[in-house]
């Protein structure tokens, strides 16, 4: 095992300069506070910010020494949502609370058989894609929203 070489305490939603490295991560693993990464180098840091943070595609943790790690979303099993009228099936993905990434002819979504079910049976067609993942964030500014209490 690589032994630790900075820490990272301090997160940023873009880029101040050149990339010194990358992290590639699941959207569920960008909901962070404290963990040991390892960089597409091989080099680990510990990211210890001071609250769980949802970490963005193309955001960036500062380490210790300066130097800046991109964020980058890893490809992960999805579901593609389609369907004539998208715009109803949105709705029922919101009114689920279920994280959704929304394209002008598609959804995309995390895996869950019963949402699955659920739009197969009002006539989405879908189908499992392995990509990375990017949903839309709170209406409020919060990132990540669990539930009602915004």
């Amino acid at each position: 095992m690589t032994a630790l070489l900075c820490t990272a305490r301090r997160y940023s939603d873009h880029m101040h300069g050149e990339s010194a490295d990358c992290l590639s991560l699941t959207y569920d693993d960008r909901f962070l506070r404290r963990k040991v990464l390892t960089c597409e180098s091989g080099e680990q840091i510990l990211v210890d910010l001071s609250q769980t943070t949802s970490l963005n595609h193309g955001g960036t943790l500062v380490l210790d020494d300066g130097r800046e790690v991109e964020i980058q979303a890893a490809p992960e099993a999805l579901l593609e949502v389609s369907a004539p009228d998208l715009t109803r099936i949105a709705w029922h993905i919101g009114n689920r609370h279920t994280p959704c990434q929304i394209e002008k002819d598609r959804l995309l979504i995390q895996v869950d058989h019963v949402i699955r079910d659920m739009l197969l049976k009002i006539g989405a067609t879908v189908r499992e894609v392995h990509e990375p993942f990017n949903p839309e964030g709170g209406a409020y500014g919060h990132g990540r929203t669990h539930g009602h209490a915004h």
